[in-house]
Formats: C-alpha cells, sequence, structure tokens
C-alpha cells in the first residue's frame, strides 16, 4: 500500500474521531469556567495525548502496547466524575486522581482478569448508564445557552440552534452510509457554526490570537494532588473503561485474525493505565479505545497498524498547533449542546444495551439494576441526603457515581456470586413462565 493512500485513510480516522476528541476537553473546560485561551490549550494537549495514547496500543512491546490498530480518546465516561471533582476538589485533584487511577490500571493489569469477575455487564452497564443520565442536564444546560445568568438564556435562538444541530446529526445517521454516517457528529457541529455564524454567535478572535506554534508543558493548569474520594472515583471509571474497551480487543484481534490472550490483555491494560499517568502530568484526562474507529475498519476493510500510527503522528502534530484547537473553541454553546444530546444518548444507550442482555440472564439483576441506578441517581441529585453519617464514610455517600458503582458491586456478589439453592418445592406461580417457555421452544421447532 503506498504512503499517499496509507495517509488518505489516516486522515479518514481522524475525522471519525476528531468530534468525539475535541468535545470532552471543550465541555469539562465549559463547565469548569475555563476561558479561552485555557480552553484552547486543553484541546491541543488532548488531542496530542490522543495520538501518544494511541501510540502506545499500536506498538506490541513485552510490558506494554497490545499491537492492534486501536484509536485511543478521552472517555466521555470520564467527563461527569472530572467535572464534580473539579468543582468539589479543585484542578489539581483531577490530576492527582487521572495520575493514580492510571498508576492503579498499570499496576493491576496482569491480574485485571481475575477482577473484572466484579464487573459483568449488570455492574458495567449500570455504571455507564449513571454516568451517562447524569450527562443529560449538561447538555439541555448547553442547549439553553450555558450560564443560567446570562439574558439570552434558553432564549428561541439558542434552544432552535441545539436542535438544529441535533436535527442534522439524526439525519446524516439515518440517511447516509459508511463513513460519512461515523461522522455525523462532526458533520453536525461544522453546519450548526456555520449556521450559528450567520446570525452573529461566532466569533474568531480566539483564532485570530491564538499562536501557531507552542510547546506543551507538563502541570500546565495546576500541580497534581491526592485526595481519596477522586481516586477512588477515577479508578472505578478506568476500570469500567478497561471493561470496555477489553470488547474492542477482541473485536479487532478476530478481524485482524491476531490471538488475544491473557499476555496481549495485559500489556493493552497497562497501555490505557500508562496514557492516563502521561495525560494527568500534562494536565489531559485518562483515554480508552474508541469504537467508532472499529467500525470505520469493518466498514473499509483496512486494518492495517501503519494506518493507525500515521494516524496518531497526525494527532501529536497538531497537538503543537493552537489555532487548529482554537476553531474548536468558536463552536457555539448551543451547537455543542445539541450535539451533547447525541451524544450522551448514545452513552446511556450502551449501558441499557449491556443491561439488556444481563437483565435476561437472572430475575436477581433487575434488582441490581434498580438499586444500583436509583442509588447513583439518587446521590446525584440529593448529594446531602447521607451527612448524618460518620464523615469517613463519605467516600462511599457523597458521590453518585460511586454509590451506584458499589451499589451494583456488592448487590451482584449477592445475587450472583453467592451460592443459593432455591427450595425444591417452588411455588406454581413460578413454574408456569418455564411451561409456557417449552410450548413455545416446541411450537418454533414444530414450524422450523
Amino acid at each position: 500500500m503506498n504512503k499517499l493512500k496509507l495517509t488518505t485513510l489516516a486522515f479518514q480516522h481522524l475525522l471519525a474521531m476528531y468530534a468525539g476528541a475535541i468535545l470532552v476537553p471543550l465541555i469539562i473546560g465549559g463547565s469548569l469556567g475555563m476561558t479561552p485561551k485555557q480552553l484552547t490549550y486543553l484541546v491541543s494537549i488532548d488531542i496530542l495525548m490522543c495520538g501518544i495514547a494511541t501510540l502506545l496500543q499500536v506498538m506490541r512491546g513485552k510490558v506494554f502496547g497490545i499491537g492492534l490498530p486501536l484509536v485511543l480518546g478521552c472517555t466521555f465516561t470520564a467527563v461527569t466524575p472530572i467535572i464534580t471533582i473539579g468543582k468539589e476538589y479543585g484542578l489539581g485533584s483531577i490530576y492527582g486522581a487521572v495520575i493514580a487511577s492510571g498508576a492503579i490500571v498499570v499496576l493491576i493489569g496482569g491480574i485485571f482478569g481475575l477482577l473484572v469477575k466484579l464487573f459483568p455487564p449488570i455492574v458495567t452497564g449500570s455504571v455507564v448508564t449513571i454516568i451517562g443520565i447524569t450527562l443529560i442536564p449538561v447538555a439541555f444546560n448547553n442547549a439553553a445557552g450555558g450560564d443560567a445568568n446570562s439574558p439570552d438564556y434558553a432564549s428561541s435562538e439558542n434552544v432552535l440552534l441545539a436542535f438544529l444541530t441535533l436535527a442534522i446529526i439524526i439525519l446524516f445517521y439515518r440517511f447516509s452510509k459508511g463513513f460519512m454516517r461515523s461522522i455525523a457528529i462532526l458533520i453536525g457541529l461544522l453546519v450548526g457554526t456555520v449556521v450559528a455564524s450567520f446570525m452573529g454567535f461566532v466569533s474568531f478572535d480566539n483564532v485570530r490570537n491564538a499562536d501557531m506554534v507552542h510547546m506543551v508543558k507538563p502541570f500546565f493548569f495546576a500541580t497534581p494532588e491526592f485526595n481519596l474520594v477522586p481516586i477512588v472515583t477515577m479508578t472505578i471509571v478506568a476500570i469500567v473503561s478497561l471493561v470496555e474497551s477489553t470488547g474492542s480487543y477482541f473485536a479487532l484481534g478476530e478481524m485482524t485474525k491476531t490471538p488475544v490472550n491473557s499476555k496481549n490483555l495485559a500489556r493493552g491494560y497497562r497501555s490505557e493505565g500508562l496514557a492516563s499517568v502521561i495525560g494527568g502530568i500534562f494536565n489531559a484526562f485518562p483515554y480508552t479505545a474508541f469504537s467508532q474507529n472499529v467500525g470505520l475498519m469493518q466498514l473499509t476493510g483496512v486494518k492495517n497498524r501503519a494506518v493507525i500510527g500515521i494516524m496518531a503522528v497526525m494527532l501529536i502534530a497538531l497537538g503543537f498547533l493552537p489555532k487548529v484547537a482554537a476553531l474548536t473553541t468558536i463552536i457555539p454553546t448551543p451547537v455543542l449542546g445539541g450535539a451533547m444530546i447525541a451524544m450522551f444518548g448514545m452513552v446511556i444507550s450502551q449501558g441499557i444495551k449491556m443491561l439488556g442482555r444481563a437483565v435476561v440472564e437472572s430475575e436477581g439483576n433487575a434488582m441490581i439494576i434498580a438499586c444500583s441506578v436509583g442509588m447513583g441517581l439518587g446521590v446525584t441529585v440529593q448529594p446531602g441526603i447521607f451527612n448524618f453519617l460518620p464523615g469517613s464514610l463519605s467516600i462511599l455517600t457523597s458521590n453518585g457515581i460511586v454509590a451506584g458503582s458499589l451499589t451494583a458491586i456488592v448487590l451482584n456478589i449477592i445475587f450472583n456470586m453467592i451460592p443459593w439453592r432455591r427450595d425444591e418445592k417452588a411455588p406454581i406461580e413460578e413454574s408456569a413462565p418455564v411451561q409456557m417457555k417449552e410450548e413455545v421452544v416446541s411450537t418454533t421447532e414444530k414450524h422450523a
């Protein structure tokens, strides 16, 4: 395959993941009140770190690198936790938690196969659903304008612009195929921004004022601070991300005819942990495998590691060009809000998809979902409900994601891991569905 074709395919992968890569820093930075200049740097460093994280997985070493054509980007699972940590503990605690959770992943990478039993789909699906649900208010706040004190908050122009962006994304997702469908979010952002510019919502001042080239610096925003609650929160997020990435590992292993064994998995897990450590040092974020690029490989049939390696180099180069990052900051808040509704809705959809497979496995799983999602959302809405408990227990009760995740883990152990035998004389009511199921199977066999 010639260099021009490799570069073209690499650029295609860059476009497929770009919207997801830039949305995370834009959402987090906007929620934490960063200035346009700070946002420009945050987007730049995130793009650069996506490239470095991707290279860590594309390579194949003795300790790091699964050696598959994986694309890594910041996980949306981390958005709500990072915003919450930033508001409650400060920027230093965000990066301390990202570094610590990454180091923990590196340490447990070799034995994660044993720990994964604690995180079956019923647990990870509950956590992803909780996170997705808590993200939706952020999306609608941005769709309304972002600043509740602004006189144009929830104005007709803001709301129409947000839902126009959402409509464009839906139309492209529904009526296009292949590569165009994979960049539906990016197209929605572009068209929404163009329409907003005609409405006078777009300013290019930040692009004009941005430098052509800059150097990245460690601890640019804050020196890491290590607090227990943020570290536990981000560690749970990291483990959930690993479980999600494992699916991409096996999918690509099958596509490329590459065996994925425990040693390969351990190298992949350690690479994701190392990427988070480096990301925290340079004030970026934790990273996970991007499934949209796996889907693009299935569509194109090209599964070459060289393509992803070139794409990673492109991302690293873009990270040193502030003007490119500044272009993303001109996207109006309502346009971002419209795209967020789709993106965060997909997070919920992914969680529900995981739960859908798990809920039919046992009746107890329905109770696990009910209690864990209820606990997670309840603590998020009313974080002071457990204030009467000792302060030492605040790690379990003050954060909705931690509370919901631990509830799911404990209930999964109770319902699915502790041996328990039903009374042999089961009630008549419980045997009826089994009889009906047998009848359905019998009828199906007859038709077959």
